[in-house]
């Protein structure tokens, strides 16, 4: 296995951008979030800042969707859709999972400021079962991370966000897919 330390450079997970112009945020969500092999994060944070309300912010979340499924359109010729949309106080720590959706998928997560002292990790599951030489589905059935053998496993593909702020609202995009790498069809390679 080649496992070395999971770094990006900031600027590819770390988006702060100077307006709120919904097209070029969203191009640069996909980029970043919707890879089909390791040379992109495979997530990222677009950070909406503080001078916001949480009706503009979901709205923003709604928008960034449709133009991110325009752009998934346009190249793959498939549909983007919706499988579910709600609030969650998320008030305790969770362990990298998958949540549940199709081989290809992201989830696209509103954070609101809050005085819950809070950080997230992104760990690259996919590039694990790839240096592994195991499908993503098999790494979830042989090394889930939910126990502490597979977390401790997926500890070098794993990076804390370094710009993740709870005092402002953020979006948090995530590739949580679990399809195989294939250089012959390529499909999303997911992230927890």
């Amino acid at each position: 296995m080649n496992a070395k330390a999971l770094t990006w450079p900031r600027n590819l997970i770390c988006m702060r951008p100077s307006s709120l112009d919904v097209l070029p945020i969203a191009a640069a969500i996909y980029d970043r979030t919707c890879r089909t092999d390791f040379e992109a994060p495979g997530f990222c944070v677009v950070n909406a800042g503080q001078a916001i309300d949480s009706v503009a912010f979901r709205q923003l979340m709604v928008d960034l969707k449709r133009a991110m499924a325009a752009i998934h359109e346009s190249k793959t010729d498939k549909t983007l859709v919706y499988l579910s949309a709600m609030r969650f106080d998320q008030q305790v720590t969770t362990r990298p999972h998958l949540d549940g959706g199709p081989d290809e998928c992201f989830l696209m997560l509103g954070y609101e400021p809050s005085d819950v002292d809070s950080e997230l990790e992104i760990s690259d599951y996919a590039k694990c079962a790839f240096d592994l030489g195991i499908a993503p589905e098999d790494f979830m059935a042989r090394h889930n991370p939910m126990f502490e053998p597979g977390e401790e496993l997926l500890r070098p593909y794993t990076i804390r966000i370094p710009c993740f702020s709870p005092s402002d609202f953020q979006i948090i995009c995530v590739n949580n897919s679990f399809a195989p790498f294939s250089l012959d069809q390529p499909m999303w390679q997911g992230t927890l």
